[in-house]
């Protein structure tokens, strides 16, 4: 039995399904103060809260046009109460242009005690309250991440049992203060794994994962879910055809996600801005069951290109919002099965694989 009322389920439901509305995504932008220095440093700047809000306001200041295939915007904390130039706060920007605020509230992952360096998140003590307040602030949905790694022993039973009750604690209390909760069980695409190992452990820790919302009464259709696509392990010889990854990603969504779902928004684990947007294309076209909508949710494959053409410099911001709203137009073209990749060009073709990646 659901602990919502009907008003709470609708209005879940509700921002759920637009926040996938087709030809839409969400923009991930909600590195945190640590990741943004591996942002900044390469650029020759310093990693201060001013540099970090200028970046920030680049994205966020891009014109209502965002909104044509950014559905929502997942913030940092700093973030979430940042101002533009002029002293409007980002959040206001994104609503008045249509776009959802989000909110990342996991407080990073640490080790897991007992295994082999296997992991787990913080941050559920006192997580009701800092929802609670997010949302009368203006967020309407939340990330938090878990990672899992593959190896010749992991991810052990211990770990997924770990991360998939993490991840349903925090979707339940998340739905009972009003936010939508994006899961996301990220398994780590290092390594030396093939696609069919990469399939298997995907679906193993897909199905747990379901079991583990419906033990906690996570109404589903108030969710998203955040998922790796099934890749090869990032040092694995054999590399896979765009075709291959997404037949391999939807069967595994098939035999594990629920119909009831939503969305899936996945993320792009490292793959250059143009293997993130092929892939999710592919699977797009893919004729098969897709109960849900497939979508995106990508940090580094929306933002590689922008902070290189950026670079910190003010002359620069317009040329930098054209390549983020070029991006977005890919990926919303993405959504739909409509990318033909006219108009890439040859940087977005880079990898941005970071081993181990943290946020």
């Amino acid at each position: 039995m659901s602990h919502l009322t009907p008003e709470q389920r609708k209005e879940l439901k509700a921002t759920a399904e637009k926040i996938v509305t087709k030809g839409k995504g969400i923009l991930a932008a909600d590195e945190s103060t640590g990741s943004m220095a591996k942002r900044l440093g390469p650029l020759g700047l310093e990693n201060t809260e001013e540099n970090r809000r200028q970046y920030r306001s680049v994205l966020f200041t891009a014109g209502k046009a965002l909104a044509n295939n950014i559905s929502g915007v997942i913030l940092f904390h700093e973030t979430f109460y940042q101002n533009a130039d002029d002293g409007t706060p980002f959040r206001k920007i994104m609503q008045d242009c249509g776009v959802i605020p989000g909110i990342k509230l996991d407080k990073g992952v640490v080790i897991l005690a007992g295994t082999r360096d296997e992991c787990t998140t913080q941050g559920l003590d006192g997580l009701s309250e800092r929802c609670e307040q997010y949302y009368k602030d203006g967020a309407r949905f939340a990330k938090w991440r878990c990672v899992l790694k593959i190896t010749d022993t992991t991810p052990s039973d211990v770990a997924i049992q770990e991360v998939t009750n993490n991840l349903a604690r925090y979707a339940s209390i998340c739905q009972s203060n009003g936010l939508v909760p994006i899961v996301e069980p990220e398994i780590l695409p290092d390594g030396f794994h093939d696609l069919a190992t990469s399939m298997r452990i995907t679906e193993r820790v897909l199905t747990a994962q379901y079991h583990a919302l419906m033990r906690h009464n996570v109404y589903l259709e108030g969710t998203l879910l955040k998922p790796n696509m099934v890749t090869p392990g990032h040092s694995c010889e054999k590399k896979e055809s765009p075709q291959n990854i997404a037949l391999a990603t939807v069967t595994a969504l098939q035999r594990s996600v629920p119909p009831a779902v939503p969305g899936i928004v996945f993320l792009s684990g490292g793959q250059s801005e143009v293997d993130a947007t092929i892939n999710l294309n592919e699977m797009n076209k893919l004729v098969a069951k897709k109960p849900w909508a497939l979508s995106f949710s990508y940090g580094r494959a929306l933002q590689g290109s922008v902070l290189k053409k950026w670079q910190g410099r003010p002359e620069n911001v317009k040329i930098a919002q054209a390549e983020l709203l070029k991006r977005a137009k890919f990926n919303g073209e993405a959504t739909q099965g409509k990318y033909d990749g006219s108009g890439e060009n040859v940087e977005a073709a880079e990898s941005l694989f970071v081993a181990s990646h943290a946020y």
